[in-house]
């Protein structure tokens, strides 16, 4: 008989998951109901506040990245906007050196060509000074040579007139135009 009331009990426990007891069931329903109050009561809220608390956050950190990427385009436009400037006064900046220093070179061109023909000026009258100072001692000197020549050739003195007149006639038989370069003939 053991064997039996052993099985029976076996069937009825695997019966019981099989066809609850309406007690069993009743009294689940109420743990169920009491736990769903308390649950609402006390434990929805607070969940429900936390999940509005996280979808405002959310909303707030949107807003904010909207706002900073929008204020990022704003000062990246401002930023190229200056760039723009900037690159236009460098180019005319560049283009004012470079007319600034065309003038320049203009200019100390002009300079330095009419300084070149000032001393050209300059050295040609040093130069022609020079050569009327030259053939005014060589006649001082070819009218020495002549009266000392003279005299040795006729012994004798001459007086101021003779020496005049040798000294003319010797000099208007060089050719002193040839030593000033004048090539006027």
């Amino acid at each position: 008989m053991l064997v039996i009331a052993q099985t029976t009990t076996t069937e009825e426990s695997s019966n019981f998951l099989v066809s609850p007891d309406v007690g069993l069931m009743i009294w689940t329903l109420l743990a169920f109901l009491v736990a769903l109050f308390v649950l609402r009561k006390y434990a929805w809220p607070a969940i429900t506040e936390a999940l509005d608390k996280r979808q405002r956050a959310i909303e707030e950190s949107i807003e904010t990245a909207e706002r900073a990427r929008a204020d990022a385009g704003a000062l990246l436009e401002e930023y190229r906007e200056r760039l723009r400037e900037a690159r236009a006064q460098a180019d005319e900046i560049v283009a004012r050196a470079r007319k600034a220093g065309e003038v320049h070179e203009r200019e100390t061109l002009e300079e330095a060509r009419a300084r070149r023909e000032e001393l050209l000026e300059q050295t040609r009258r040093d130069i022609e000074t020079e050569t009327r100072r030259a053939i005014q001692e060589i006649r001082a000197e070819v009218a020495d040579l002549t009266v000392m020549a003279t005299e040795k050739v006729t012994r004798k003195a001459l007086d101021a007139d003779d020496q005049r007149r040798l000294v003319e006639e010797a000099l208007s038989e060089l050719d002193f135009t040839q030593l000033s370069g004048d090539q006027r003939n």
